[in-house]
């Protein structure tokens, strides 16, 4: 808005100029009251606007009097923080203010309503219809009006309500703007305060006294958190209360259950109310979510506050989310989002997601209608060669693609998983890339027969490519998804993004190290392959050294692991006799290449040559439960496990001609391979045998 022409007269005057000079936007809001002001009839009598502390109600009445003044028209303030919630109280203020003006009144401003709440019920039956018809009406609190409203056929025509909410990002830089901070710091300044008027001009206020320097966080504005406290919290009846409100903070919706775990008390009925009544909160078919700046403010201070608690909050509110998954993933209902949510403030990788956009996109099916639309946003992010290998996968495995949607009928973005164990040689040598991640898993941890191998080959958002986007956020939400829920993972590779180091502090955070000689070239564009192995790991341990993350703890990048030795089937017989040999010798198994293969490795532990022995010393007994397995089983024990001085010697102690203990030795020597060999080939000895 544009300050008025006329020269100050009075301090006052000065201050209303200075203010109309920083108020930006609402023009909606504007607009409307002076529609209702010019109208002959106005359309509607009361014009009930609501919002947060700080989101500027009291500014906007301040602008909204200013244009009925400049109209010509009587106005009177009443503020709710300053009478008794009377109704003689309120009658003498109006009375009081109206005889000072030198007009009729036209124009009723009643600021702070939600101090008058006692007030609601009078005002609406017996005050307001006593006024003139054409006085307007303007009503500003905190919470929306009460139900009784829209249960009146007369008022609901008679009333508008308008939820008062963030500046819009334009009128938020306009704002930074007229207060001449530097251009370079509005990003910034948005990403913290989400366009809240009062956070605003708190960081600008702080940006003066820091020499223009701004928080990393709003953990690190301790001043400003307060303030925006105070405004958007009065009172907490409790300290409960106060814990409910911190654990709505934290997770991205709360229900009453979320809310019993998160304080593990039993019933959270009161608590669970009296947030459903807060203005800073918003009620959704997922449950409770507060604004989110008041988001933002709550959690900021948790964590300046109490670290502990704040972790404590944490883990509860993680391990009933990890609850729900086990219990609803058989309804396919997966809050896995919540998960991710938990690491918004993590500064490591919170900048990798749109956080703006969060939960409003969605996977769907791929479907061959979408298919031009996936080839024309490859071809334009990633060139016409990568769109070729799209489409020669989505005539391949097209049930791997997923699409993301929006709000509209067209995809906005989409990504897929191949699954590299059910591709064929041909299929594999056709792409570059998935040729590599084949080769990397056969070389460092070859798969067994049968065993899942996936690779995140493409992903791409129609507007932002790769950068943070809905398609991020869905892929994250995705992917965590798939790992969570399916069972014998193996290798899961990500090589879907362009070669630089912008993604490592992300896959160094989800332990994914990077695959660097699985890199590969598409068209020019270098593509980096990020890899783990879930064999060497299960999913809780990954969970686990995810949770530790989340405030942010600086990690060690993954190592990459040690090349897996491919032995034939021949080297492998040659590396089990060996090791049986060197188990009658001291049981020295350190250079066996066994250690280096699938068979140990695969074992819990290190692969050390004590787990070999071990491994040896397990098959060797368990051929006494076979068939005629006994004598086996004698022969192998008094030559490698306990071993004779000399073989003569062991058939003398077995009681065995020396040729029938050949004999034995020979066939439990080759039954011991060929548990071992099942071993490699399926983790597990096979059925049949």
């Amino acid at each position: 808005m544009s300050s008025a022409s006329a020269q100050p007269r009075t301090v006052a005057d000065r201050l209303r100029l200075a203010r109309r000079r920083r108020f930006v936007g609402r023009v909606g809001e504007i607009e409307l009251f002076l529609a209702a002001l010019d109208a002959d009839e106005p359309p509607f009598s009361v014009l009930f606007v609501h919002g947060p502390g700080g989101v500027g109600k009291t500014t906007l009445l301040a602008e909204l009097l200013e244009a009925a003044a400049h109209a010509g028209r009587g106005t009177v303030r009443v503020d709710g923080r300053s009478i008794e919630p009377s109704p003689a109280a309120f009658d003498a203020a109006v009375s009081e203010l109206a005889e000072r003006g030198d007009q009729p009144i036209s124009v009723l401003v009643v600021d702070g309503f939600e101090r008058l709440a006692p007030l609601e019920d009078w005002l609406r039956e017996t005050f307001l219809p006593g006024l003139a018809t054409d006085v307007l009406v303007v009503i500003a609190g905190r919470h929306p009006p009460a139900r009784e409203w829209s249960n009146d056929p007369g008022w609901r025509e008679l009333l508008r309500v308008v939820s008062l909410r963030n500046l819009a990002p334009d009128d938020a830089r306009t704002y930074l703007r007229v207060a001449q901070v530097p251009e370079d710091k509005h990003d910034r300044m948005l990403a913290l305060t989400h366009g809240h008027p009062l956070a605003l001009s708190l960081l600008v206020d702080l940006l003066a006294q820091t020499a223009g320097e701004l928080p990393a966080t709003l953990v690190d504005a301790p001043d400003a958190v307060r303030a925006l406290l105070a405004r958007f919290v009065e009172s907490v009846p409790s300290r409960r209360h106060r814990a409910a409100l911190e654990v709505c903070a934290h997770v991205r919706f709360t229900t009453e259950a979320l809310l019993r775990a998160a304080l593990d008390e039993p019933d959270c009925a009161e608590e669970f109310g009296w947030l459903c009544e807060l203005a800073i909160i918003e009620r959704g078919p997922l449950g409770l979510a507060p604004h989110d700046i008041a988001r933002d403010v709550l959690d900021a201070d948790l964590r300046w506050r109490d670290p502990e608690s704040y972790l404590e909050v944490h883990r509860r509110v993680r391990g009933h989310l990890l609850e729900v998954l086990d219990t609803t993933a058989e309804h396919g209902r997966w809050p896995v989002a919540d998960l991710v949510f938990l690491h918004r403030h993590n500064p490591t990788i919170s900048g990798y997601w749109d956080w703006s956009s969060f939960g409003r996109a969605f996977p769907d099916r791929y479907r061959p209608a979408h298919r031009e639309s996936i080839l024309a946003m490859t071809k334009r992010h990633q060139g016409p060669e990568q769109a070729e290998l799209v489409d020669f996968w989505l005539a391949r495995q097209p049930e791997h693609f997923v699409v993301v949607q929006g709000s509209g009928a067209e995809p906005i973005g989409f990504f897929c998983r191949l699954a590299l164990h059910e591709a064929t040689e041909a299929d594999l040598a056709a792409d570059p890339g998935t040729r590599a991640m084949w080769d990397y898993a056969t070389r460092y941890g070859r798969p067994r027969p049968g065993e899942p191998v996936f690779a995140g080959r493409f992903l791409v958002d129609g507007e932002m490519n790769q950068l943070p986007s809905p398609t991020i956020n869905v892929v994250t939400a995705r992917s965590t998804k798939n790992w969570l829920s399916q069972q014998d993972l193996t290798w899961e590779f990500i090589g879907a993004f362009a070669d630089s180091d912008a993604w490592e502090p992300f896959m160094r955070h989800i332990d994914f190290h990077r695959a660097s000689e699985a890199g590969y070239e598409i068209g020019g564009q270098r593509y980096a392959v990020y890899a783990h192995d879930w064999r060497r790991g299960g999913i809780a341990e990954w969970l686990d050294s995810t949770n530790d993350r989340v405030v942010g703890t600086d990690l060690a990048r993954p190592a990459p692991p040690v090349p897996e030795l491919v032995l034939s089937q021949p080297e492998f017989a040659d590396a089990v006799r060996s090791a049986l040999r060197e188990l009658a010798r001291g049981g020295r198994l350190e250079r066996n290449p066994l250690l280096r293969s699938k068979v140990v490795r695969g074992r819990p532990g290190s692969a050390t040559g004590g787990t070999l022995r071990e491994l040896l010393t397990t098959i060797v007994e368990s051929l006494r439960e076979e068939t005629r397995g006994e004598k086996l089983y004698r022969a192998l024990d008094r030559t490698y496990l306990r071993p004779a001085p000399t073989q003569e010697r062991a058939a003398e102690v077995l009681g065995l001609p020396f040729s029938t203990y050949r004999r034995h030795l020979t066939r439990a020597v080759q039954r011991v391979i060929e548990k071992m060999w099942e071993i490699e080939l399926y983790g597990t000895e096979s059925p049949e045998r």
